[in-house]
């Protein structure tokens, strides 16, 4: 069992407009921007980052807005909703909030003994507050959302999968233990966690295969203190028979990425260096920073990202 994965680290995805996802996420839903970078792989392209004050693993929510990208396909082998946690008592302040910003599907519902709220993103992505009673992460308090109701981090991420068995005792395999079913879904928590401790699967056999497009959930990754403990992770995974990559320098965090029998992609990232390795804390996500190998790309960069304030 690999007892060094302590929780999600931060969920990917995929949006089309860098400036419309940057308002959702620091002015409606009130997170900070605590990295302002590029896609490693596709460098005119964003990659923004959205967490609490100082991008605490377990809080961060992070965007690659491709411009022309179309719209994704729900359906299985992907993160079908991410969850975040809320204080109790702040699920009816955000159904407020939320429908006075203009946000849709709105919905409430309770699952597995939960209050529950869910929602769209701006590309149609699948989110959800869940009130926790003993939630004591220190939310970012300057977004405009008051600490009392403000996002703690992440509660969960949900699964759709056409066959939930493989991927089950491969959460077993990573430090997570079956806690609940509830119909089709089937609920995990890693244990002694870092807060952002849930995963659930829910299992559609019927349903199509998901399409990668804005809106959709590109990876999630998981959490391991340093390089040392995502060696010991990386070895057992490939003694287990899967195909791993080695490891590639974020440089905020050290990550390698397998696929899982579902579908979903999954990434074991570090919690060292952090985010304030190139910026200081009170200004994270201020500068467009770029990894070593595109800083000549600066001046190009520079003109060709869209601006993302007005």
């Amino acid at each position: 069992m690999l007892e060094q994965i302590k929780g999600l680290h931060h969920v990917t995805s995929m949006a089309r407009d860098a400036r419309q996802n940057n308002a959702f996420f620091t002015g409606k839903l009130g997170l900070r921007r605590v990295k302002k970078t590029v896609n490693f792989d596709a460098p005119d392209v964003y990659h923004l980052y959205y967490a609490d004050e100082v991008g605490t693993p377990g809080s961060v929510m992070t965007y690659f807005p491709f411009p022309n990208i179309g719209k994704g396909r729900p359906g299985t082998g992907e993160v079908g909703t991410t969850v975040f946690s809320i204080p109790e008592g702040s699920l009816a302040y955000w159904e407020n909030h939320l429908a006075e910003q203009g946000v849709t599907g709105l919905k409430r519902e309770e699952r597995f003994g939960e209050k529950r709220l869910d929602f769209d993103g701006p590309d149609g992505d699948s989110f959800a507050f869940v009130e926790e009673s003993d939630d004591t992460r220190v939310p970012w308090a300057k977004g405009g959302v008051a600490a009392d109701e403000a996002i703690r981090g992440f509660h969960s991420v949900s699964m759709r999968l056409r066959d939930a068995g493989a991927t089950a005792e491969l959460l077993k395999f990573m430090n997570y233990e079956e806690i609940d079913k509830q119909g089709d879904i089937r609920r995990f928590r890693v244990k002694n966690g870092n807060g952002a401790d849930i995963v659930d699967v829910e299992t559609l056999p019927g349903m199509a295969l998901a399409d990668l497009g804005a809106g959709s959930v590109h990876h999630v990754a998981f959490a391991v203190e340093n390089r040392e403990k995502q060696l010991e992770v990386r070895k057992a995974l490939l003694e287990t028979g899967y195909q791993v990559t080695p490891v590639i320098d974020r440089d905020y965090f050290w990550a390698i990425y397998f696929r899982t029998p579902g579908g979903v992609l999954f990434e074991v990232a570090t919690n060292e260096p952090g985010f304030d390795r190139d910026e200081d804390t009170a200004h994270l996500g201020e500068a467009l920073k770029l990894p070593t190998q595109h800083a000549h790309l600066r001046p190009y960069l520079e003109k060709h990202l869209q601006p993302l304030e007005n």
